[in-house]
């Protein structure tokens, strides 16, 4: 398998779907290094695993982010515009504000965990 070929093969993942990857494993299964991702998982995802995957796609399609993005959000699902703005610093392209809204709206209506 060449480089190119493997670099293809490589998916980005939320933490909840770490975490629902891991548990269809069971912990009994796990290595040292997965159960300590499996711990830092389950302590840190804001998010269920489906929603967390309904949540990506919407932020891709409907809002147009670059997956990394997306993941990223997905991840620290961010309570205000200012803080969603963090993730977004890097990009090339400005979105509006009324736009960031909606996303923190999005977010705020899926976040499920604390």
């Amino acid at each position: 398998m060449s480089q190119d070929e493997s670099e293809s093969r490589e998916t980005r993942l939320t933490l909840p779907q770490v975490k629902k990857l891991l548990d269809s494993i069971g912990e009994e299964n796990l290595d040292q290094f997965q159960r300590r991702t499996l711990d830092y998982v389950s302590k840190f995802s804001k998010i269920t695993p489906d929603k967390a995957d309904e949540v990506l796609a919407l932020l891709v399609k409907d809002y147009e982010l670059d997956e990394v993005e997306a993941v990223q959000i997905v991840n620290c699902m961010p309570e205000t515009v200012d803080e969603l703005r963090v993730f977004l610093a890097g990009g090339r392209k400005i979105i509006e504000t009324q736009k960031l809204e909606k996303i923190v709206s999005l977010l705020a209506e899926n976040r499920t965990l604390k």
